[in-house]
């Protein structure tokens, strides 16, 4: 049963996110309920920005990757622990665990990149207004969409030639409800602590940077869109303003988890779950309920469909 580089464990237990059963229970209708309601949603988002020819700016170009990327991020963890709360034993292969975390970061890293993206594209929009057409034209758009994907992929990559190189031979008892890198290393049978610390760099500190950046390029515009007097104002505080929070959500979570030692505390399934589940589904509604423009079209398609 032995794997390449000295692997052994071809498989890990999981001893999911909690072992009470009515909290179980409690999770179990609160991920259906999201996954009923607001994951059609994100699909409405990308049906209605395809569809009408009024939302061709950057702007609703990006929120649909945006959409689009939240939605593929949510099927990578949450389908799986629904099917393990119905299950005695949660077992995940080696290589199952593996892709599990190549997809995590690799649609997590891409989303990432994407929201400093949508932030340059409302620093030119609001600050550099008179050459945005210019600057973000479709190419540039195209292009800013295949850097984000590509580095979305060799931040993933990373993560996962660093963790193939690591022995596993037991214990495969994996303490979470997926396969992350702070849990599975954990597991590894040599020193990890140089790889902790490159997985640290890769992912902590670059996200970390990430964040502050965009908090400050949001902060230049709001002062922007404070001290002028402009018709759009407030439409630009309400953007930029929902951009923040989205954020702060995606960044949030990543940086407690990432950015430490890979030590063990008793909030990390918790902030794991909502990083992994929750939040993913929200992002692209929260940016929906913020957006006039967006709104009144879904409404216009849900009324045609309605009616025929």
């Amino acid at each position: 049963m032995k794997i390449e580089n000295s692997t052994v464990v071809t498989e890990f237990i999981l001893l999911g996110l909690t072992q009470s059963q009515n909290i179980q229970l409690l999770v179990f209708v609160l991920i259906l309920i999201f996954y009923l309601i607001i994951l059609p949603g994100n699909f409405l988002i990308i049906l209605t920005i395809r569809s009408d020819p009024g939302l061709t700016a950057p702007l609703y170009f990006f929120l649909g990757n945006l959409a689009f990327l939240d939605a593929s991020y949510s099927f990578i963890v949450a389908p799986r622990m629904l099917v393990d709360f119905l299950s005695d034993k949660k077992v995940i292969s080696y290589r199952g665990c593996i892709t599990q975390l190549f997809f995590l970061h690799f649609l997590g890293g891409g989303e990432g990149l994407l929201l400093v993206v949508m932030a340059f594209d409302r620093y030119i929009a609001i600050c550099r207004p008179l050459h945005y057409v210019t600057v973000m034209n479709p190419r540039t758009c195209y292009a800013l969409l295949l850097v984000l994907w590509l580095g979305g992929f060799v931040h993933s990559i990373i993560q996962v030639a660093l963790i193939l190189r690591l022995p596993f031979c037991g214990p495969n008892r994996l303490d979470n409800f997926f396969c992350d890198v702070p849990q599975v290393i954990k597991l590894a049978c040599t020193d990890t602590f140089v790889v902790e610390l490159l997985m640290v760099f890769n992912s902590g500190l670059l996200t970390l940077l990430c964040f502050l950046g965009l908090l400050a390029s949001y902060a230049v515009i709001l002062c922007r869109v404070s001290g002028s007097a402009s018709e759009g104002k407030s439409k630009a505080l309400s953007t930029c303003t929902t951009h923040v929070i989205i954020i702060l959500l995606m960044f949030g979570p990543a940086i407690f988890i990432y950015t430490r030692p890979f030590t063990a505390l008793s909030a990390d399934k918790v902030v794991s779950f909502f990083h992994t589940v929750i939040f993913p589904l929200m992002n692209p509604v929260i940016y929906t309920l913020h957006n006039q423009e967006v709104k009144a079209s879904m409404r216009r398609i849900l009324s045609r469909h309605v009616f025929f």
